[in-house]
């Protein structure tokens, strides 16, 4: 029995020093030996090999009916205009004439079905579908056919998955979060000064570097000239909670969140102690006066590492890019926008909270094959005279999502939760009768209003 210990121990050891030797101390210099390059590079060959296997077998399979491109149903981006003088075509009217033909109604009758089916929301909180199958689950109707080859392939990554990356990965990040915790709780015990500031961050972007080797992490950072400086607010689209790792790679960052318990409690506590995070009570998070006042106070402090803020408030599916809240553009400073765009090919970086909890999506990321993703720094902004912070926030919307490839939504987030609001729905009755009548909505006669809420718009 002795010599079974004495074997394990000896296996650890061995284990630990190739861990600590060939991936902790490079990722402590921020030194790459190369085997995360090497280990794509053969990963992308597997699957581009799996994939023409696939082709290959489907020209021998029958032909199943292909998806829309754009999901299930294909949908027409015209405008409301467009679309019900396409209707009208048969009764050729001035759509401005103040008449309501009978026939208006099946547009919405179509949008409204459409969406019942598959609207622009619910669908950004589903797994972003694939062209291939990448050997970790199959996506598309379009590649079902599987021969013993690709068997024995799925079965031989499912050992390396399983059996080399996941111990390794859960190794790197005990040492990662271990380091976090010991290294910023000893730095918190120094009288405040550059140096406290210097070893704090050093202790920062160290953890950080082994958890993304933790997950073969391969990230590409562009434009770094446009990085957040200190004093500035950093926002960035949201697809999973290792964004904070993946941007905290080349940067620090002070970060903005609820106080929990537990060991995420302990790991803020560790982190406050060395570096002003800005954490929240529960009771505080529900004041938006006294949040803006702490946010306010350290973008005040051109000395403080700059606040990393997700302000749509929410995981979205990594194709998409939704509304922000405006609270992160009310409290003035210097706004750098950061694009995040994860490549689905080697894994799936969404987080549906609604279908995992956290163990059972880390569990998920450090069995996928790797973390692969662009960063684009995009120049800093502010907000211009006479533009409100909705119109600022939609404005460093936009330049994201064109920037990182994403699809611009204005709606809310929140709506994976709520219901949808009525000023939603004013809003398509004002549109509608403004287009019949060419008046405010407040102009219109009441038996225009009456048709309007029988359509249910």
């Amino acid at each position: 029995m002795e010599g079974a210990w004495d074997i394990a121990f000896v296996l650890f050891q061995v284990w630990m020093s190739i861990v600590a030797g060939l991936i902790v101390l490079p990722a402590m210099f921020g030194v790459s030996l190369g085997f995360t390059d090497i280990y794509i590079k053969v990963l992308i060959k597997t699957l581009e090999w799996a994939t023409l296997r696939i082709q290959r077998g489907q020209k021998e399979q029958p032909a199943l009916p292909s998806q829309s491109a754009n999901g299930i149903i294909e949908k027409h981006d015209g405008s409301m205009e467009e679309e019900i003088g396409e209707l009208r075509r048969s009764h050729p009217k001035n759509l401005a004439g103040g008449d309501f033909t009978l026939c208006d109604a099946f547009y919405f009758c179509k949008k409204g079905i459409e969406n019942i089916v598959e609207d622009q929301v619910t669908q950004r909180f589903t797994s972003e579908e694939l062209a291939s199958w990448n050997l970790l689950t199959r996506t598309n109707n379009n590649f079902r056919y599987i021969s013993v080859r690709l068997t024995i392939m799925w079965g031989l990554g499912v050992f390396i998955r399983y059996c080399i990356l996941l111990p390794l990965r859960i190794t790197l990040a005990s040492i990662g979060l271990s380091w976090l915790v010991i290294g910023t709780t000893l730095v918190g015990l120094l009288p405040n000064s550059n140096a406290k500031n210097w070893l704090s961050d050093l202790v920062h972007i160290t953890c950080y570097r082994i958890c993304a080797r933790g997950l073969s992490a391969r990230i590409r950072y562009h434009n770094k000239e446009n990085r957040p400086k200190k004093g500035g607010i950093c926002v960035a689209n949201h697809t999973s909670p290792i964004d904070i790792v993946i941007l905290a790679n080349d940067g620090c960052y002070a970060m903005v969140g609820q106080v929990h318990g537990g060991l995420m409690g302990v790991i803020q506590r560790s982190m406050v102690r060395s570096c002003p995070h800005v954490w929240f009570e529960r009771s505080e998070m529900k004041d938006r006066h006294a949040v803006a006042k702490r946010l306010k106070d350290h973008i005040a402090d051109k000395t403080k590492l700059p606040i990393l803020i997700f302000p749509e408030g929410t995981c979205i599916n990594n194709t998409s890019v939704m509304m922000f809240k405006k609270g992160s553009f009310e409290i003035g400073g210097t706004i750098y926008p950061v694009a995040i765009k994860y490549d689905p090919q080697f894994g799936d970086a969404f987080w549906n909270s609604a279908k995992y909890n956290m163990v059972s999506y880390i569990l998920r990321m450090m069995t996928s094959w790797a973390i692969v993703c662009n960063v684009w720094y995009l120049p800093p902004m502010t907000r211009q005279d006479g533009e409100d912070a909705v119109h600022f926030a939609n404005r460093v919307k936009s330049a994201i999502a064109q920037q990182g490839g994403l699809i611009d939504l204005s709606w809310d987030g929140g709506l994976k939760r709520e219901k949808v609001k009525e000023s939603f729905k004013e809003e398509q009755q004002k549109m509608y009768s403004s287009m019949i009548v060419g008046s405010d909505f407040h102009e219109i006669p009441s038996h225009i209003i009456y048709e309007l809420d029988d359509l249910k718009v």
